[in-house]
């Protein structure tokens, strides 16, 4: 089954909001105007609502105005890249994914280091710090995290008669047998979740980066043939969908996933994801780490979104006591909770302990074990590096449709990853 990325899939679920709404946090002139500030942001309506909640109270305890301004995920960027082509950026707004790579390129980013003495940053955990820095400067700063995981449905091992493997120590045959023990027992298929993040985990636990810290692909061959090689023999074996299901699933909104709809035991996917697929599916699933992460980590802690400041902003200090407001006041943590990610600071990790419920808590649980782990450092990437994850769909196509070989899909993904980023 193949998602977008975690910035995409951590987007809206909801009904986009289509036309920009623009909230008007006070009776004020225009924002620049009066000293105030603008924020954009993408997100449903009640993200909108929060976040809405969250800078009303920014607004009383600093005399500082806001304008905020919302879109849909494509509105907003579209948006934003006009605003920054004609230098008129609002002072704060969110990016995902490559983005502030990108952005960084363009000098459109203020280097946080600068308002340092304003926004707090010591605070936050190393791995989520690392996520927004490119070449060494921060640039954005991450407003909550996920990671990779595997959301397991226990009841479809207790019917298959399928015991239940130690997850803190399971290998990656451990997971194929395991797979394929459950799809000849039952009519389900064992896992899913093969896509571009895993690209990334099998290249950390081969002891390589999706990215280097100079904006080259760090992946070898050797590692894209062992998840591809994996993957095929999966589907081979029917323990994973065929590739026809799998091309059905792509861009499948969560309600509608495999595992959702109870036709898969385990899929690879996103910690944020356990509450909704739960509820899908009406018992409560469970959290795994990914098989081979007790011999080396290569999960990592994903920012679900980034905040920067706009590098041409009239007033970088107010600017930063927003962004250091959203990220440290318990105030704003606890009205926003965990709607752009867990908080990356273990304090307000803490403040949220005793308002979330089963399924919550253990998305925090998860992430605070993937923050308290040391793995290899993590870039994000150069410019380009947004169109690879649309190469991996497209080698997987290969691999499942079209009899391309292990090695023959390797080297298709490397060829055009590096196109892709100019190598």
């Amino acid at each position: 089954m193949t998602h977008p990325s975690p910035t995409r899939r951590t987007l809206p679920a909801t009904a986009a909001l289509g036309a920009v709404v623009t909230l008007t946090l006070t009776s004020c002139g225009s924002p620049d105007a009066d000293g105030g500030l603008r924020f954009a942001w993408w997100g449903s309506t009640e993200r909108n609502q929060l976040t809405q909640e969250a800078l009303e109270v920014f607004e009383s305890e600093t005399g500082i105005s806001v304008s905020g301004e919302s879109s849909d995920t494509a509105g907003h960027f579209d948006r934003l890249a006009t605003a920054v082509a004609g230098g008129d950026a609002p002072d704060v707004f969110t990016l995902g994914g490559a983005y502030p790579g990108e952005y960084a390129d363009r000098g459109a980013l203020l280097d946080l280091e600068t308002v340092s003495e304003t926004l707090d940053m010591s605070t936050l955990d190393d791995g989520a710090l690392e996520n927004g820095q490119i070449d060494g400067t921060q640039y954005a700063l991450s407003t909550g995290s996920n990671a990779l995981a595997v959301l397991v449905n226990p009841t479809i091992f207790e019917d298959a008669g399928v015991e239940l493997p130690d997850p803190q120590t399971w290998t990656w045959d451990d997971f194929q047998e395991i797979s394929a023990e459950i799809a000849e027992n039952t009519d389900v298929y064992g896992a899913d979740g093969f896509d571009h993040d895993t690209v990334e985990v099998f290249a950390r636990q081969h002891g390589e980066v999706l990215y280097t810290d100079d904006g080259q692909v760090g992946v070898s061959a050797e590692a894209l043939e062992d998840m591809f090689t994996r993957m095929q023999q999966m589907v081979d074996d029917g323990a994973a969908p065929p590739a026809s299901v799998i091309t059905e699933q792509e861009g499948a909104a969560p309600e509608e996933t495999l595992l959702a709809t109870g036709q898969v035991a385990m899929t690879i996917d996103w910690s944020n994801f356990l509450s909704t697929f739960s509820q899908s599916v009406g018992e409560d699933l469970e959290l795994w780490p990914l098989p081979g992460e007790s011999s080396t980590p290569g999960v990592w802690q994903q920012s679900s979104q980034f905040y920067a400041i706009a590098a041409d902003t009239p007033d970088p200090d107010a600017a930063a006591q927003l962004v250091d407001f959203l990220v440290n006041s318990e105030q704003a943590v606890e009205i926003l909770g965990l709607e752009r990610g867990v908080p990356d600071s273990p304090a307000m990790r803490e403040t949220l302990e005793g308002s979330l419920d089963e399924n919550q808590q253990a998305e925090v649980d998860y992430v605070e074990e993937v923050a308290e782990r040391d793995p290899a450092p993590r870039w994000i990437g150069p410019a380009g590096s947004t169109a690879i994850e649309d190469i991996t769909p497209r080698v997987i196509d290969q691999l499942l449709h079209h009899g391309a070989s292990p090695e023959d899909a390797a080297e298709q993904w490397l060829t055009e990853a590096r196109a892709a980023v100019g190598e």
